[in-house]
């Protein structure tokens, strides 16, 4: 990666009326990276990508694609950028070949059709009419044109909604040869799957501000794992123990739950080493510790539990406002 980012917002705000959708967003992309936009609806995801893409203006900070601003200098850039929007609108009455004909046409370097529907595994549907389509299909036909220039820079909102799970992963093989290829991505997606399996890093957005930036390990190192089991004696008996029972776990966060079946669930932030001393303990009495479910933090974990404190953090902002 150049040390010169691709993508450079500083400070990026954008307005309808008196709501402040983006409120002072900064967030670089490098070349060859993937970027992905995370947050909740009405966190101001589309509002933000949009200024990027240029096609909206900013109304406060910087916005630089390619070393240009995006919205101004659009025809200076336009050739090097593709942009997937949630929902393309092209001509319902077009055939698939048509209507990749016709989109090759505004191209200055487009691929070849028939390569370009093949990628996205359309080329049995070449002759079928646009609005014949399944949704899959057309979104699937909504990146072959957004990728048929080659572009530099690649703005993918919501790729695989509507996708099947074999059509996805066939997508994030395609993003993925993108990458490999060095196309800098910037990626919106309300799978956190996805983000996983693509992302470099990740950008968490809420009320209209980032909120968090890092790679998936860096944001999930914060929650604690979880580990679920039950404990049975030799016969195969529950063996319900209570919390005292228990070894001392140097990492366990909150209250371990017990249920009456021995069902035990507990979090804790030194997984490996409790988990050692959870055998440890087990053995020396003789105890087997069935469906055993040891795991780290996942990102679904991590971005529910943000969104969690952020929602709490702002009702208590709201209440010390109402008070004073």
């Amino acid at each position: 990666m150049t040390t010169e980012p691709i993508v450079h917002v500083r400070g990026a705000r954008r307005r309808y009326g008196t709501f402040e959708a983006v409120r002072g967003v900064d967030l670089d992309v490098h070349r060859g990276e993937l970027v992905a936009l995370l947050g909740t609806n009405g966190a101001g995801k589309t509002s933000f990508v949009e200024l990027v893409e240029g096609l909206a203006p900013a109304d406060g900070g910087t916005v630089r694609v390619l070393g240009r601003d995006p919205y101004r200098d659009r025809r200076q850039i336009v050739g090097s950028l593709g942009i997937m929007l949630q929902s393309a609108g092209f001509s319902g009455d077009l055939t698939v070949a048509e209507t990749a004909r016709t989109w090759a046409g505004t191209l200055s370097r487009p691929r070849p059709v028939d390569e370009v529907l093949a990628t996205v595994d359309l080329t049995h549907r070449a002759d079928v009419r646009v609005a014949s389509l399944s949704g899959g299909e057309k979104r699937r036909l909504d990146l072959a044109l957004a990728t048929m220039g080659d572009p530099e820079v690649l703005f993918l909102d919501e790729p695989t909604t509507g996708l099947d799970p074999e059509s996805r992963r066939a997508t994030w093989r395609l993003v993925q040869g993108l990458l490999d290829a060095g196309t800098t991505v910037l990626l919106t997606t309300h799978y956190l799957e996805e983000a996983e399996e693509l992302a470099d890093r990740i950008a968490i957005l809420q009320a209209g501000r980032v909120v968090r930036t890092g790679s998936v390990a860096d944001i999930v190192a914060s929650e604690p794992a979880r580990v679920e089991l039950v404990v049975r004696d030799q016969a195969g008996r529950a063996a319900v123990p209570t919390v005292a029972d228990l070894p001392s776990l140097e990492g366990v966060v909150d209250v371990p739950e017990i249920d009456r079946n021995g069902r035990v669930r507990l979090r804790t932030t030194a997984l490996q080493d409790d988990l050692f001393t959870l055998l440890q303990w087990a053995d020396a009495r003789q105890l087997r510790l069935d469906d055993l479910d040891a795991r780290s933090a996942s990102l679904e974990q991590a971005f529910l539990a943000m969104d969690d404190r952020t929602s709490t953090d702002s009702t208590d902002s709201t209440d010390r406002e109402v008070a004073a």
